[in-house]
């Protein structure tokens, strides 16, 4: 299994080696290598067994490094970037040259952000290059919140978990793209739709499944346990479980049965969200065939909750694990 602890300075000589090292940040731990570095790359996509047609995020330390390896910075994207970095907001921007084609899967953009983790912030800040980082975990699985969470499916396959505790926000940031003058959502994430809406007006969102996305997280199937996960009605869906061993995921109801995780007894999205994956992940650990869960509000980062549930229940039969 893999190292755990809290030394940036090996992790830095890791990656400076063209290791791979999962990393904190508020959202997720990512697997991070040499965002410059073609061979690093090819390490992220083999150890995530990660189709090369899903781009990546490269990670900064501040937008004056996210101007090294961008075109332009348009005035909208500079807003936001200055309201809400570092945090849960990824920006789709033109890249330059120095950017690998692997890691944006051939296209002429990139999507970049700052982190909000103090760990990572440190480490990225000591490195000559950025960081590309997706999801510490098997891809398609759920997002690992806990350094146990890559330990246990990706332990094996790298060095060291650079340890940030638990992660705050705990689902995976908003990805934001720009056509002119409009702005345009690519996936739902930490930073609400309505945050960004106050601040540079009406975008668009365009979240949509792909075989060929222009962002990533844009896969219909994704962030799926290794149970069925069936959304509805949690009364009807109840009414259907008779002599079935299953899970229970609620939003804030106690319903009183056994194997029920609830995801906010207060009522509130933002704890919901940081409960989610490891919700999800600890299904897998239940004597339950399958898991029936509900929808939260579908208001501010209770969008980005749905949507992930949605893509977990989107999983075809035969291709969990």
């Amino acid at each position: 299994m893999a190292e755990i602890g809290k030394d940036v300075g090996y992790a830095r000589r890791l990656l400076e080696e063209g290791e791979l090292v999962a990393i904190p940040t508020e959202t997720v731990y990512g697997l991070a290598g040499n965002a410059l570095d073609s061979s690093s790359i090819a390490k992220i996509f083999s150890t995530k067994n990660r189709p090369e047609f899903d781009p990546l995020i490269v990670h900064v330390a501040d937008i004056e490094h996210a101007q090294n390896y961008v075109e332009e910075i348009p005035a909208k994207a500079k807003l936001l970037a200055d309201h809400f970095w570092p945090g849960p907001l990824t920006l789709l921007l033109k890249r330059k040259s120095s950017i690998p084609d692997l890691v944006t899967s051939g296209l002429d953009t990139v999507g970049i952000r700052c982190p909000d983790h103090v760990l990572t912030r440190e480490l990225l800040s000591s490195l000559p290059f950025p960081l590309a980082a997706p999801s510490a975990n098997p891809f398609g699985y759920v997002s690992p919140t806990l350094p146990q969470h890559v330990n246990e499916q990706l332990g094996n396959k790298i060095k060291y978990i650079l340890d940030g505790g638990a992660c705050t926000i705990g689902i995976e940031s908003t990805i934001v793209g720009f056509e002119g003058e409009e702005a345009i959502i690519y996936r739902l994430g930490g930073l609400s739709a309505e945050k960004i809406e106050s601040l540079i007006g009406k975008v668009k969102i365009e979240t949509h499944s792909s075989s060929n996305p222009k962002a990533p997280g844009q896969m219909k199937s994704h962030y799926a346990p290794s149970k069925k996960v069936i959304l509805g009605n949690l009364k009807e869906l109840l009414y259907q479980q008779q002599g079935k061993k299953f899970g229970i995921l609620s939003f804030r109801s106690n319903l009183q049965l056994p194997y029920q995780i609830i995801l906010s007894p207060s009522g509130q999205v933002e704890e919901a969200a940081q409960n989610l994956f490891a919700a999800l992940r600890e299904f897998d650990k239940m004597p339950v065939e399958h898991v029936i869960a509900e929808l939260v509000p579908d208001v501010g980062i209770g969008r980005a909750i749905n949507d992930r549930l949605r893509r977990a229940a989107a999983v075809e039969e035969g291709t969990r694990r």
